[in-house]
């Protein structure tokens, strides 16, 4: 090896792109397996353990194409009695039958431009309404997101700038293959000859306008078809300039070369695996860490492993419904043995949408506003697909592959870096941002561990038992001049939440629920509302004033810091003043809700005139000089990620490490059935069951040596969710309740109150002993915990129907 090279690839370890003469220098390279471990490295670095892949239908629009590739099988003449294309009811039902599925994608292909050559497409498209191939395919496409929700992805050949505009409206990616950017393979004898649409300027040009256009969009090359090796990478490098121009090349496709009966080719040379490695460990270290680099499983199935080695992150699209019309001698692998070959290499494959989640992260540049409600609702916190129907407050079972995730615990063998952040903040230490970010973006062996480690620190810090408080939610009011995105519990004209009627209830009515709870064997009661336009501070005193009336010894939970904020400002008074007076009339403690994300990037779009971040930590904070203990919570699953929920704990772990007044951390998931915000179409549905079993254990892990306790919510959760997050980190299963509004005014189906008998016979269930607790988490008392073992059913609720703030 020349010093030359070993210049070169001593600087590309380091992280070095290499320039284009650098690129060149390495043709001449055969040490495959050295530049395979260089590329490894450097996907590890961008991509860690995950290898993506999209669950598509494949819909052949059209196989009629005006190029005539001597290597290709999908494009042919008019043939009689064929739909020259796919009418629209058979694309539909290719759509629909992939979405009941699981699929995500569309994926149309079709062959470019066919009405230049024949005179059956032109006829067909004139009985379809349409003038050209690319504007049925602009119907088609809209067709099958409004009708079924898959997000198109297109591959319509070469475009115009209004091609590009029509069609950018109604999907969510596209993409050409580049296949090379040799001119030599247009000539005559070579395998583009004919095919006015491979002239390399051309394909490049269309790439150039798309990322004019904010396209996301997928491009590569087409290797073993008579290009020389420094063709390849002098094509990869074209590539590279126009993604550094405009950033927009989402991925890099490898694509093998298979002969096919019929064709020109078919007694054509296929490229080596070792020629096929070489390429694809070149295009990562090309194209650096962060690039999704994709070889097509179903063209080399024996050699999965060979190129998982190579550097390569994704497998691309892969269909349970359809075949690949294009290689249809080669079938797709089952999903299942796809994910067994990639784990058996040590990765864990994600499925992501047509859209990668870097472009989804700022998808108002990149994505039409009208698609944005359907990538919403198919993706999760990091912008990859959504795998599973489950969501908070709803009845239906978690899914079983994360249950046995968590179980694997034990045995779980996680990456180096996240071992290593496991291994800092179980010992004590505070974790950066990113890093945290890492931990809640862990999937597979990483989620198993991150899991096991908050579970064994549950057990370190709190034993086997597991606590709960008797309690009673009385929400005072509903009515609300707040506008927040995400509450369904707010009624009223200026709610933004259109359902139900407004009601306040009076303070006789309030006691009447307090001497119930207490007769129940109750020792809190936890009040919260809207904020009603016509309380003032003077109101909550007057409340407090009224549970300590009729029962002196109840401890009163109640008012968050967004009531606290508002009744001080009603009094003019200061916050610090205005809690003396709540404490002096017998206030206990604070719930920590109204914190939703403590991160005002966030708070704008789902509360924007709410308390921003650090007026939340102002009345936290003064409380806690008060002496007043209060609890904290996370409202997450709606907008936000990773980075976000990471911001979100280390606020809290420095507010606790400055005043040490946080008793807990509950977790509420977001519950999106009746939610403003969803149902304008602006939020996912809630975590998914990984996510929210995540923000358990990481909450525990973060917060360890500062927050002892670790609440996970049955009505949002449900039982099986509690069982999942009690193996995760949590050690409290919250209140009994009696009643809740809140959540189920938001569409959950869990109850509104699990009675101490039943609570107990979960937590037994996970073979933990039940403790029932005050609050201040001390022991309740004996008489306490047998009254509420005797609890005669509730009373009929009475509400006072607020009917000058009910809507028209």
């Amino acid at each position: 090896m020349n010093r030359e090279i070993v210049s070169i690839l001593d600087r590309l370890a380091t992280g070095h792109r290499p320039s284009h003469e650098e690129a060149l220098a390495l043709v001449d390279h055969a040490d495959t397996s050295e530049l395979m471990r260089l590329a490894a490295s450097l996907r590890d670095r961008g991509h860690g353990r995950i290898i993506s892949y999209s669950k598509n239908v494949f819909i052949p629009l059209t196989h009629l194409c005006r190029d005539v590739c001597h290597y290709c099988t999908f494009a042919h003449p008019p043939k009689k009695g064929e739909a020259v294309f796919m009418p629209m009811e058979e694309i539909l039902e290719i759509a629909r039958k992939g979405a009941e599925a699981g699929c995500k994608e569309a994926l149309f292909t079709l062959g470019d431009k066919p009405e230049l050559r024949y005179r059956a497409s032109r006829e067909a498209l004139a009985e379809l309404g349409h003038e050209t191939t690319l504007s049925y395919l602009a119907e088609a496409a809209e067709t099958v997101y409004r009708e079924t929700g898959l997000l198109p992805h297109l591959n319509p050949g070469v475009m115009t700038a209004e091609d590009l505009a029509m069609l950018r409206k109604v999907s969510v990616s596209m993409g050409i293959m580049l296949e090379t950017a040799s001119g030599r393979l247009s000539e005559k004898g070579m395998p583009h000859y004919g095919s006015p649409d491979k002239e390399p300027t051309i394909r490049l040009d269309t790439i150039r306008l798309a990322g004019e256009a904010k396209i996301p969009f997928t491009s590569g090359i087409l290797i073993g078809i008579g290009e020389t090796r420094r063709e390849r990478i002098e094509s990869l490098l074209e590539l590279r300039d126009l993604h550094d121009e405009h950033g927009h090349i989402q991925e890099i496709i490898i694509q093998n070369f298979r002969r096919k009966p019929g064709t020109k080719m078919e007694n054509a040379a296929e490229p080596s695996l070792e020629d096929y490695q070489w390429t694809l460990a070149m295009s990562r270290i090309i194209f650096g860490p962060e690039m999704n680099i994709q070889a097509p499983p179903n063209l080399s199935p024996d050699d999965l492993g060979a190129l998982l080695d190579t550097g390569i992150s994704d497998w691309g699209g892969v269909s349970p419904i359809t075949p690949d019309f294009v290689n249809p001698e080669a079938p797709w692998p089952h999903l299942q043995k796809l994910r067994d070959d990639t784990a058996a290499k040590g990765f864990d494959m994600a499925e992501r949408l047509a859209t990668y989640p870097s472009y989804l992260d700022d998808k108002a540049n990149w994505v039409d506003e009208d698609l944005h409600t359907n990538v919403l609702h198919l993706s999760d916190g990091e912008g990859f697909a959504r795998e599973e129907i489950w969501s908070p407050g709803a009845e239906l079972e978690p899914p079983q592959n994360i249950i046995d995730l968590i179980a694997h615990g034990p045995d779980a063998k996680p990456s180096l870096h996240i071992g290593q952040l496991i291994e800092r903040a179980t010992a004590g230490e505070r974790l950066g941002e990113k890093e945290v970010a890492d931990l809640f973006r862990a999937r597979g062996e990483d989620f198993s561990a991150i899991c096991h480690a908050a579970n064994t620190l549950r057990q370190q810090v709190n034993g086997d038992t597991v606590s709960y408080v008797v309690n009673r939610n009385i929400n005072y009011t509903n009515v609300c001049y707040f506008k927040c995105q995400f509450c369904a519990f707010s009624k009223g004209k200026m709610s933004e939440s259109l359902r139900g009627d407004p009601y306040v209830l009076g303070l006789d009515e309030i006691k009447r629920r307090v001497q119930e709870a207490w007769s129940r064997g109750a020792t809190e009661v936890c009040l919260q509302g809207g904020i009603h336009p016509r309380y003032t501070g003077q109101h909550y005193i007057d409340i407090v004033k009224a549970v300590k009336e009729v029962c002196p010894d109840m401890h009163i939970h109640a008012f968050t810091p967004l009531e606290v904020w508002q009744g001080a400002e009603t009094l003019g008074i200061t916050v610090r003043e205005f809690l003396q007076q709540l404490q002096d009339a017998g206030l206990g403690t604070l719930p920590g809700t109204a914190a939703e994300i403590l991160d005002d990037e966030i708070r704008a779009i789902i509360c924007d005139d709410k308390i921003n971040t650090a007026q939340w930590l102002e009345v936290m904070n003064t409380a806690h000089e008060l002496n007043y203990h209060t609890t904290s919570t996370a409202m997450y699953g709606h907008v936000e990620g990773p980075i976000n929920w990471a911001r979100h704990l280390l606020v809290l772990r420095d507010q606790q490490e400055k005043t040490g007044g946080f008793t807990e951390f509950v977790p509420l998931p977001f519950v999106h059935m009746e939610a403003p915000i969803y149902l304008k179409g602006n939020a996912r549905r809630g975590p998914t069951f990984r996510e929210a079993v995540l923000m358990h254990a990481v909450a525990r892990l973060v917060l360890h040596g500062q927050i002892s306790n670790i609440q996970t919510s049955w009505v949002k959760m449900g039982p099986k969710g509690v069982e999942a997050c009690l193996n995760a980190g949590a050690n409290d299963v919250g209140g009994t309740l009696m009643n809740e509004t809140i959540t189920r005014s938001a569409g959950a189906s869990h109850g509104q109150e699990m009675p101490p008998h039943s609570m107990e016979e979960l937590i037994r269930s996970q073979s933990r002993t039940p403790r029932q607790r005050l609050t201040t988490y001390d022991d309740a008392p004996e008489e306490r915990t047998q009254r509420s073992f005797q609890a005669a059913p509730l009373e009929e609720l009475g509400f006072t129907h607020a009917k000058e703030f009910a809507r028209g």
